[in-house]
């Protein structure tokens, strides 16, 4: 089985000097993403050097991943997390060969910034990394009360990350290096193998189609982001990134669904909102239920609660 044909490439606007509200007006309506060319982003794009860097919050503890393959899976955990000080970090990340290494002397390395207690804080590049927040300028394309988080990444070159989707719409905005995206749609979730938020298809590029023959239905969009490109990713949408040079990055959330449907307790943008959430539980102790039945009877039943989710919760006006 072959996999699908070419990738849908991702659209891509230029925004003007009014670019707040021309994404307002044009092009978030639309939920889909967009690579978001033109934005002041500020002078990160030509500070934001290794030597800079390092210099900037010097040798400060941060926790990491390290990996020694390039393709980082959060369900099997095939990468560990060390702690380094930040300057040394950078510069390992920098590297393709490695003298002082954990693993192997190709490991690949990443960041994602974290709250203080990662547990409950949420990451704030303004606290986090103080310095370096004064040199970058976030499109505020959003109310301030909608703000959620502003995380810091840096990424080895070759490295990719898990497949996965998140309940909040956000930027990703690549300050330095390449990145090459690949994006599938909500509606796509039946053809993506979940576990949980996350893809068990670990290679988006040379998928596995014994093991995971529906894959092939999905329909792949993607886009390659330049240093200075920004790329609206809207919540539920599924990404998998993947580094093609050393990049720094920073992703920005915000809340664009009433505060109170959010999980209180969600440090990280992921936790399903609430209503979904008891809706799943619901759903959980009715399949339970059907347990009780004879397994002709089970399909049955099953089939209909499908039919009746379709016909009650399915859109037919988005793609």
């Amino acid at each position: 089985m072959e996999a699908r044909g070419a990738a849908v490439a991702v659209p891509v606007a230029r925004l003007a000097e009014a670019a707040r509200e021309q994404f307002l007006r044009d092009l978030y309506p639309r939920r889909k993403p967009t690579v978001l060319k033109g934005v002041d982003l500020g002078a990160c794009t030509t500070k934001w050097t290794v030597d800079y860097l390092s210099q900037a919050e010097g040798s400060k503890q941060v926790k990491i991943h390290v990996s020694a393959v390039p393709q980082m899976d959060f369900l099997s955990k095939n990468f560990v997390y060390r702690t380094l000080p930040f300057d040394v970090f950078v510069r390992r990340a920098a590297e393709v060969k490695h003298k002082e290494y954990f693993l192997s002397e190709d490991e690949k390395y990443y960041l994602r910034s974290v709250g203080e207690d990662a547990r409950k804080d949420i990451a704030d590049i303004r606290k986090q990394f103080p310095v370096l927040a004064e040199d970058i300028h976030i499109p505020e394309y959003f109310e301030k009360e909608q703000f959620f988080s502003s995380i810091f990444r840096i990424s080895s070159a070759g490295l990719q990350l898990w497949t996965h989707y998140d309940v909040m719409d956000n930027f990703l905005i690549q300050v330095t290096g390449k990145k090459r995206v690949v994006l599938y749609s909500p509606r796509d979730a039946p053809y993506l193998y979940l576990s949980g938020t996350k893809s068990e298809v670990l290679d988006v590029d040379n998928p596995d189609l014994q093991k995971y023959p529906l894959f092939v239905k999905a329909r792949r969009y993607e886009c390659v982001l330049e240093a200075g490109d920004v790329l609206f990713i809207p919540a539920l949408w599924f990404h998998s990134v993947i580094s093609e040079e050393f990049g720094v990055a920073v992703n920005v959330f915000w809340k664009h669904l009433p505060a109170e449907s959010y999980d209180k307790s969600d440090a990280y943008g992921n936790k399903d909102p609430m209503a979904a959430s008891r809706a799943l539980q619901i759903l959980d102790r009715a399949l339970k239920t059907l347990e009780e039945l004879p397994e002709e009877y089970r399909d049955f039943y099953a089939r209909r609660m499908v039919l009746r989710i379709q016909e009650k919760a399915y859109r037919s006006d988005c793609g």
